[in-house]
């Protein structure tokens, strides 16, 4: 039976305590202790409400089968998903989507900029479910004084218009199945990026790990855009050039979900990473596409110059000969 959302009302308290306590069950040595540590519990309603936000249920058949709440965290205008949990038998219905999705929409409303939230690390299902929403792991593990001896993951991403990001290794570690989506999506397009349509999501996934480890080596940036909350394409800069040639970078698989074409999200990743690239001293930037591509119309567009073509050098989906360019752009620092 599909549920209903609804606001949560502080009647709902023993089914909230239910629904969480059979949640932190699923963990050893997580203890739910309502009255010593989380008596908001009680009224929870009125204590959203009263910290500028708002609770969601979500119910089955008259029973509370999963909930939601958010509220605005100080003057940087970011917004707090909290209280996020799904019963076990509700798991992979779409509820988790809806219920989240309810807070993200409230919080955009009110003006959030920002998403921010805190996942236990022993919660890796919903680690994997803020990831495919977009989250991103950012900052460090916050250490909790409870019974329970708490760890946990900040999670974070942009909530409104457009937005690149630039991710450090964890976060890029964190981005990966969103990352492996993108490109499993463009090659599927029929993007020249090297792979064989279908490419299997393992398969995209074991690239982009590859590329959280120059991440971490300090060999390559990694820039994500977001369009309303969505990862919607990414671009990095190849930094692992030889000592002598420190002056440049490459720049490779700018990707742009098919779902975000035509929205500035490719601009908005070259303009971004141009000025990532001059911010750290690299004055010429070089990449090549297959001709023909928008990628190619794109660099064009944007005042990059064709240094030279390569005749033949790849194939289409077809199986005819492609031609391959190569183009350049230098900053002035």
């Amino acid at each position: 039976m599909q549920a209903t959302i609804r606001p949560g009302r502080d009647e709902d308290a023993a089914q909230y305590i239910r629904l969480i306590g059979d949640a932190w069950a699923e963990y050893p040595n997580c203890i739910l202790d309502v009255d010593g540590e989380v008596p908001e519990l009680r009224a929870l309603a009125s204590y959203f409400a009263k910290a500028g936000g708002a609770v969601w249920a979500g119910e089955v058949e008259g029973r509370i089968a999963g909930m939601v709440a958010t509220r605005p965290l100080g003057s940087d205008r970011a917004w707090e998903i909290c209280k996020m949990y799904v019963e076990k038998a509700q798991r992979g219905t779409g509820l988790a989507h809806a219920l989240i999705s309810r807070a993200e929409d409230h919080a955009r409303r009110q003006g959030a900029e920002r998403m921010v939230l805190w996942t236990d690390t022993r919660f890796e299902a919903a680690h994997r479910f803020y990831e495919k929403r977009g989250y991103v792991r950012a900052g460090s593990i916050r250490i909790l004084d409870d019974i329970s001896k708490s760890l946990e993951f900040r999670y974070a991403k942009p909530a409104i218009g457009l937005a690149v990001e630039a991710l450090d290794a964890a976060a890029a570690a964190s981005a990966e199945r969103s990352l492996a989506s993108i490109l499993v999506a463009c090659v599927a397009d029929g993007a020249s990026l090297g792979y064989r349509n279908p490419l299997s999501a393992e398969a995209a996934r074991g690239v982009w790990r590859k590329v959280s480890a120059d991440v971490a080596m300090g060999t390559r940036l990694l820039l994500v855009a977001w369009q309303e909350g969505r990862m919607a394409g990414t671009v990095q800069l190849d930094l692992g050039t030889p000592e002598t040639e420190t002056h440049r970078a490459v720049v490779r698989q700018l990707l742009v979900h098919p779902d975000f074409r035509r929205a500035g999200v490719g601009q908005a990743l070259v303009q971004r990473a141009e000025q990532a690239a001059r911010g750290i001293g690299r004055s010429l930037l070089t990449l090549d596409c297959r001709a023909g591509e928008a990628a190619a119309a794109l660099l064009h567009r944007l005042g990059w110059t064709e240094a030279g073509r390569i005749p033949g050098f790849g194939r289409t989906a077809a199986g005819g000969p492609a031609d391959q360019i190569i183009l350049y752009r230098a900053l002035y620092l």
